[in-house]
């Protein structure tokens, strides 16, 4: 039996179709999957990632430092003077983001997280916003 050409490209579309549907369950198998434009920066170790994550921001407000998932980096006051480092300062070495406490920062998605620190009623709603220790 000879296979036409068409015959063909369809079992072969179908074979794709089929290899990127089992891709695609065994990725969802192993939790969420973090996209990003930075492909040489993983996630921080103390990122937990078998859950789905709609944040942007995370708050670690003993510390006063902010994490920005999309950006892979990190937001921290340094003599009044907001800074953006991809890895933190030696000073800051000590500390285990694992069990700080962390505020996730519900509904706010834009590039400037100073001016939502700077917003008062934020500073206010922070203590009452979803809390994971």
């Amino acid at each position: 039996m000879v296979l036409s050409n068409a015959t063909i490209v369809k079992k072969k579309f179908l074979l794709t179709v089929a290899l990127l549907f089992s891709v695609f369950l065994t990725l969802e198998s192993c939790g969420p999957v973090v996209v990003t434009s930075r492909l040489g920066t993983p996630p921080p170790p103390w990122f937990y990632p078998n859950r789905a994550e709609v944040v942007r921001y995370v708050y670690f407000p003993e510390h006063e430092i902010y994490y920005d998932f999309s950006l892979r980096n990190y937001i921290y006051l340094d003599n009044g003077i907001w800074i953006t480092a991809n890895v933190l300062p030696a000073r800051y070495k000590h500390l285990d983001f694992r069990r700080s406490h962390r505020v996730r920062i519900n509904n706010y998605f834009e590039d400037d997280i100073k001016k939502y620190h700077n917003n008062r009623s934020n500073l206010n709603r922070r203590s009452s916003v979803n809390r994971r220790n």
